[in-house]
């Protein structure tokens, strides 16, 4: 009887490994599929790519994976990247973004400001912690202007506290538009 039950965990240890296998080897397949260029200087002013952005309306299956490996953000349904974005993530261990599942909260706004960060942002909305981890633009200073030192980092490399930065049009774009409840899967 324990050798059945031996023989048992380990045939579901195994389902499991293969299962989290494939599952890397799909993300790894969808980060490749919906690469862009590297970004340009000053990139973080206009829209990641040359396309509109997908009407979320017509893909009620749209799902956000964010890869702090690639420092981007793709929008897929059913397994389609439909839209990439660059973005920066949070830099190491104090300033992790952190990896998981998470859905896109209710929370969101136009702007912010940490004073005890010394940066804000605009276009903000809210995937983990009601309000603590965010997607937004790049960074503002306290009178609300774009620092282009952290800006051009876009895409290139983590550099946030902790949210996902993204370009200001790519930003809006998410405030205005992701609905609530949208999954969202960062990966390392």
């Amino acid at each position: 009887m324990r050798r059945k039950i031996k023989r048992i965990w380990i045939a579901i240890v195994l389902i499991i490994v293969v299962l989290f296998a494939g599952w890397h080897a799909y993300i790894g397949h969808l980060e490749h599929a919906g690469s862009i260029a590297a970004p340009s200087s000053g990139q973080w002013q206009h829209s990641s790519e040359n396309k509109d952005y997908p009407d979320v309306n017509q893909y009620p299956h749209l799902w956000i994976l964010v890869s702090k490996k690639n420092q981007r953000v793709y929008l897929i349904n059913r397994g389609k990247v439909l839209y990439t974005m660059y973005a920066s993530t949070g830099t190491g261990k104090s300033d992790n973004t952190p990896s998981g599942w998470y859905n896109i909260q209710a929370e969101r706004g136009n702007s912010f400001y940490n004073s005890k960060s010394g940066e804000g942002a605009n276009y903000w909305v809210s995937w983990k912690n009601h309000g603590e981890y965010l997607f937004h633009s790049v960074p503002v200073d306290r009178h609300g202007n774009y620092v282009i030192s952290e800006a051009n980092k876009l895409g290139k490399t983590a550099a946030s506290h902790g949210c996902v930065r993204l370009s200001i049009p790519d930003a809006r774009w998410l405030f205005q538009n992701i609905k609530q409840g949208t999954r969202v899967i960062i990966t390392r």
